[in-house]
This record gives structure tokens, sequence and C-alpha cells, in this order.
């Protein structure tokens, strides 16, 4: 997951933090689709997967501290982006609990698409941000 963050720091640099975000969205959805699409016995149809939604993770973590970055001030910067730190975290720890949930009820396709589709929420914090 965090392999690709000098290339990702260089694209969010030549593209903008936006653009990089909504990428973010595409990979991540992509990552739902194939998973969710996988036989249960593909070793490697679930390795792309996992290696999209790490990609896809990696794109909106970096994007989203540069956006951190360019919207809040010098002397609340530091204190902020510790509490988007222990967000993601407590985030993370939130939806690996559930998941398992999901799964045990409705299986794993379902559980991948529906992360998936939960990408598709920054859809429109990013058109909103990009129209300010």
């Amino acid at each position: 997951m965090y392999l690709p963050s000098p290339l990702t720091g260089w694209l969010v640099d030549r593209y903008g933090n936006l653009t990089i975000a909504a990428a973010s969205v595409l990979t991540l959805l992509a990552a739902g689709i194939v998973a969710a699409s996988a036989p249960g016995d593909s070793v490697a149809s679930l390795a792309v997967a996992l290696a999209l939604l790490g990609l896809g993770w990696n794109f909106g973590l970096v994007a989203g501290t540069a956006i951190i970055t360019d919207v809040v001030p010098l002397a609340t910067r530091a204190k902020t982006q510790g509490l988007v730190d222990v967000s993601i975290a407590i985030a993370g720890a939130t939806g690996g609990m559930a998941s398992g949930l999901v799964v045990a009820v409705a299986g794993y396709p379902l559980l991948a698409i529906g992360g998936g589709l939960l990408a598709l929420v920054i859809v429109p914090v990013t058109i909103a941000a990009r129209s300010r």
C-alpha cells in the first residue's frame, strides 16, 4: 500500500491532488469489481484486486494529505493531520470489523462491490472542491 507513494506524490504534484483523488475512486471501484467477479479459487484475480485496492488506497491517502496541506493553516496543520491520521486508523479498524460481518451475512462479492461503490462518495466531494 505504501510502495507507490513516491510515484503517487509525483503524480499529485504533476496533475493535482483532486485529479489523483478522482483516480483513487476509479482504482478502488475497479478493485471492487475485480474482486467481486473473481472466482473464489483464482489467486491471480484476487492478487490483481488487492493490488488495485492498495494502489487506490495510496492514491486517496497521498492526495488527501496534499489537500489537507493545501487548505489547513500552518499553525494548526500538524494537529489537524494527527487528527486525520487517527480518524483513518479508527475507520480502518471499524471497517475491518464490519467487513467480517458483511462477509458472514451477505458474502464476499457484496463486500467487494459495496467497498467499490463506497469509494464513489469521493466524487461529489471532489466536484465540490473543484468548484471552489
